[in-house]
């Protein structure tokens, strides 16, 4: 070969080469974020070419596909109940993305995930049109009908756990929203309407069982009474406590009041929590100290973010409290701050005997051949007390319901446990009070439900507010809901 050619085909190799390492960066290191370039349009109607995959409740899909007209994108998402379910399934827009199960899942749903990959290839020589994987939840439907109903149109969250497993049986959020407004990609209507959406005052788009926090006010006396136990503050829940009447803050000249002129000097802490005295729970806080409180507010889940697998906020007991914030923060004011997620662990963890299981809504990923690609396994969280004060813990609560605040709450037939509140709100409680109740059914088979409500009902006379008159025939009918489901 002469010298030019030899030039020329040397050239010529150099330039294969350098086709084959950048052919290959492209594909090996660079394909992922180029994917996933918002400029790169071929995604998204890839995307939406096929027919997405379903979110299941009880064994029926509470999503769908409809196919859309003079758009590139051929499918779009639909809903069944929207408003009632989009605090489960999140939204899943051509324009606006996607969030909580219908974005954390979003490959199983739009058949692209790795898992699915014979799923695929067989399709490829069956002819057959790529469908999406299914994402199976641990929700029950008529526990979810029962908490949307209960707060109709008040504002407010449920959610709701099976004890022995952690998984979570309702979640509902109002004032809520139908995603399937804007699933498509219309500069009309789907803009208008998500824009309405997320201009709302009343934040319909805020999941408020998982991404709210609120004083929880005495609901949390669930926790003190459990760190008084724990700490060896008191071995018995039926002997007199140390509790004067008045009883002062710390370091301070105020007392600290209760609801009223109730029974609270040297109360037993059964009696203490069925008229749920302040100055018991709050002199429990003092005496414990901030870092005994924390401790057992955090084995609860405090100061953490749950991951279900939907994150939730992280409720909150302050470190570096004195004595006085301490005792406030023990009745579920100052800086305690809690989801309702995280109350309804708080009463799981003692209807389950003090062991918290891990709060759960995937029950398993399918491929569209039903196949099971993936299985979530219940999973202990923490053990917040030990047995025998979780069974204490559960006969105060038992007495709330059936001789103190919480009467509201009670199923014939059916042991019942719960805790109210009535959080303060606002700059020296210039707001409306936020209505709590927690709670948990028993039957002879166990316990199969705890619940956790919240209503912020600015609508209603600040005097009819009540824990156990607003949020506690909530909590009964879905703890009714699941028994009976169950029957």
């Amino acid at each position: 070969m002469n010298k030019p050619l030899r030039r020329i085909a040397i050239f010529c190799g150099l330039l294969v080469v350098a086709l084959l390492l950048r052919d290959n960066w492209i594909q090996y290191v660079t394909a992922d974020s180029l994917n996933s370039r918002k400029e790169n349009r071929r995604v998204e109607i890839e995307r939406y070419a096929h027919q997405r995959g379903d979110i299941i409740v009880d064994g029926k899909a509470v999503t769908g596909s409809t196919v859309t007209k003079g758009s590139m994108y051929k499918y779009k998402r639909t809903w069944k109940d929207g408003p009632m379910w989009a605090p489960v399934t999140g939204y899943a827009s051509q324009a606006f993305g996607a969030t909580q199960l219908e974005n954390l899942n979003d490959s199983i749903l739009t058949g692209n995930d790795d898992r699915l990959f014979f799923d695929r290839t067989a399709s490829m020589f069956t002819g057959e049109k790529k469908q999406g994987g299914n994402v199976v939840t641990t929700l029950n439907a008529d526990a979810q009908k029962a908490a949307f109903k209960g707060l109709g149109d008040k504002k407010g969250a449920v959610a709701a756990l099976d004890p022995k497993t952690g998984a979570i049986l309702a979640m509902a959020s109002t004032p809520s929203y139908d995603p399937s407004t804007f699933a498509g990609n219309s500069t009309g209507s789907d803009t208008k309407n998500y824009t309405k959406l997320k201009d709302d005052k009343n934040e319909p788009l805020l999941n408020r069982a998982l991404r709210q926090t609120y004083p929880p006010g005495s609901a949390f006396k669930v926790v003190t009474a459990s760190a008084a136990l724990e700490n060896g503050l008191y071995d018995s829940v039926d002997t007199p406590t140390r509790s004067p009447l008045p009883w002062r803050l710390p370091l301070s000249s105020k007392d600290l009041p209760n609801e009223g002129n109730l029974p609270c000097k040297n109360a037993t802490l059964v009696e203490a929590l069925r008229v749920s005295c302040n100055t018991v729970f709050g002199k429990i806080g003092a005496d414990l100290g901030n870092d005994k409180m924390r401790a057992e507010a955090e084995k609860f889940g405090f100061n953490s973010e749950q991951f279900t697998p939907v994150r939730s906020n992280a409720s909150v007991f302050s470190k570096g409290m004195d004595k006085a914030q301490t005792a406030l923060s023990s009745i579920g004011q100052f800086n305690t701050a809690a989801t309702p997620l995280q109350m309804a662990m708080v009463a799981s963890a003692v209807a389950n005997d003090g062991t918290l299981m891990k709060p759960y809504m995937v029950d398993r990923l399918t491929a569209p051949n039903l196949d099971t690609v993936a299985k979530t396994d219940p999973e202990k969280q923490s053990e917040p007390l030990t047995k025998e004060h979780a069974q204490m813990v559960q006969k105060m609560m038992e007495a709330v319901v059936t001789r103190g605040t919480g009467g509201k709450a009670q199923i014939p037939g059916v042991t019942v446990g719960g805790k109210t509140g009535t959080a303060q709100n606002g700059v020296n409680n210039s707001g409306n009070p936020y209505a709590w109740f927690i709670s948990y059914a028993k039957t002879d088979q166990g316990s199969p439900v705890a619940v956790a409500v919240v209503v912020e009902d600015s609508n209603a006379s600040r005097q009819d507010i009540s824990g156990g008159g607003l949020a506690g025939p909530i909590a009964k009918d879905v703890m009714s809901a699941v028994i009976n489901s169950k029957k």
